[in-house]
Order: C-alpha cells, then structure tokens, then sequence
C-alpha cells in the first residue's frame, strides 16, 4: 500500500507565502507542512511516498528525489479528485491518499490501516472547537461526514453541521480492490459527465474527492471511518496558517 500525497495547486489564498515556493512549502513549528505529512505517513509504516504536483512542481522534485512524482498538468483548471487520478498507475496495491496541506498525527493513519474496511477515511470529531477561529474557511465549507457507528452515512460540505460526526481530514485508505472500484467508478462518470456540472453546480473537472467517495456510496460501497480529536488543522488561508503556528508544536503520536 503506497502513500499518495496531493499537493497540485498553488494555494492562492496563502497570497505571498506561496508566490515563490509551493503551498506545501509553508513552515509550521519550524518544518514544512511537506515534512509533517511525510513524517506522519511514513511513521505509519507505509513506504514509496508518490507526490502528485502542479504548481512548482520542479522545486519539489529538486528538493526531494526520494519521492516517485505525478504531474498534473491541468492542475490550474482542475481539482483534487483530478489530481488523484494522475496517479492511477500507483494504486494497484492499495494507497493511503493525503492532502497536502494539512497536518495531523500518525496515530489516526495507522489507526485507518488496522482497521479491516476497505475504505476508510480520517475524521476529526472535535471540528466544530476549531473552526470557532476560522472566520475565512466557514463551517459550511468542511467536508463533513454523518456517521452511523464507524460506517459513514453521507459525506457532503452540505450537511447540517450539527447532525455531523466529524470533518474528513483529507486522509483515506484504500486497499487494492477498493482502488479498483475508485478508479472504475471515476471513469464510468467521467465517461457521461466530463464537461458537464456533476455535484454542487461544479462541472467535473472541479470535482472534490468526496464527491466521488458520496458517488460510490449511493453505488453501495460501505466507507468506515476512524478518528482523531483534535490533532489536525488545515492550512488554507493567512489566518489557517497564524492559527497552525500558535498552536501546533512537534509532538504527539
């Protein structure tokens, strides 16, 4: 099972910190959010991270030879869901993905691999406590997940927040036959809605991640969830990034 990290876009709404460097780039508690995602998957115990990148893709290659690279070369015009794709030819054997522009533990990785499901996402259940700060990144805009036991019920920035288990942190593991139905299912609506909206007025190429993980659900495919509370923040905006330097620091498990 591959780790595959998505760090495809600029980050525009970081303004200068990302005009000369890739948003994953950003320094947090003297590392950068590269590190921290490194560091937690491969503390984890998974091996070969692959990097899918767009924006000052070149830098990262420089900087980390060690990484196998996916180019998306429409990462200007496309999404994250898009992204992923790019690394097709990576998933036979299952993969952890992650966005790159997070930080959390390794705890809640190795906690979605013991777990027998075949999908399996990361959800924060103490969300709401932290964006009680983020005035630019609203609760309406979290990828939020209902939750019936450890199976996930729905998953849609939509939801009520209040009816909501937690916010899928942007982790997700999937085994090789889960990998095979997530790349089937992407080219079976790819094949009938590419150029057209598909989910929340956004054509297909905008697509998010959990659209699709909503699109295999209504399919019948079961997604469980494991958990972290707290212990993960997103870095999206200036104020994302002063609040993650106040408050994040170098340890935890």
């Amino acid at each position: 099972m591959r780790p595959i990290i998505l760090g495809a876009g600029r980050g525009s709404r970081l303004k200068a910190l990302t005009d000369e460097q890739p948003k994953c780039y950003a320094p947090v508690a003297g590392r950068r959010l590269l590190d921290w995602v490194l560091e937690a998957l491969t503390q984890a115990g998974l091996e070969r991270p692959v990097f899918v990148g767009g924006y000052r893709l070149e830098q990262v290659r420089a900087d980390y030879p060690q990484l196998e690279f996916c180019h998306n070369p429409r990462w200007q015009s496309t999404n994250i869901l898009e992204s992923l794709l790019c690394a097709e030819a990576q998933m036979g054997e299952g993969f952890v993905c992650s966005y790159a522009d997070i930080l959390y533990r390794p705890g809640v990785v190795r906690r979605a691999l013991e777990h027998p499901g075949d999908r399996v996402l990361c959800v924060d259940t103490e969300w709401r406590s932290r964006y009680a700060d983020r005035s630019q990144h609203p609760e309406h805009d979290a990828e939020k997940v209902q939750a019936q036991g450890d199976r996930v019920a729905q998953i849609d920035r939509g939801l009520a927040a209040e009816t909501a288990a937690g916010e899928y942190i942007g982790v997700a593991k999937f085994s090789a036959t889960a990998a095979a139905q997530l790349r089937a299912h992407y080219h079976r609506v790819r094949q009938d809605r590419a150029g057209q909206v598909w989910k929340d007025g956004k054509p297909f190429e905008q697509a998010y991640l959990i659209h699709l993980f909503a699109e295999m659900l209504a399919h019948g495919l079961p997604f469980h969830l494991v958990t972290t509370e707290g212990e993960y923040m997103e870095i999206d905006t200036e104020e994302d990034y002063a609040l993650a330097q106040a408050r994040w620091g170098g340890a935890g498990q």
